[in-house]
């Protein structure tokens, strides 16, 4: 999708560090059997977690990855990028 073709920029520049190694309990982009139960609740969900920060069982995603400097609509593209690579 365009997002997800806009988001990989903010995935290069934000999340990767993170979700490349799978830091903290960050579910690995490209790994589908991580991506599948939180891809399952929904685009909204993710997408919330992403921008407000989650506490979740396996560790924690902090708001917009701790970069209050992207925009909500940056966070929704770089969530976009990471689903449609993990499916």
């Amino acid at each position: 999708s365009d997002k997800a073709t806009v988001g990989k920029g903010v995935y290069d520049m934000a999340c990767q560090a993170c979700h490349n190694p799978g830091i903290a309990g960050a579910p690995k982009t490209g790994d589908k059997a991580a991506w599948v139960s939180r891809i399952d609740q929904g685009m909204d969900t993710l997408n919330g977690h992403a921008i407000n920060g989650y506490q979740g069982a396996d560790g924690v995603m902090p708001a917009k990855g701790g970069n209050m400097s992207l925009s909500n609509d940056d966070v929704i593209n770089a969530v976009a990028f990471m689903v449609e690579s993990s499916r």
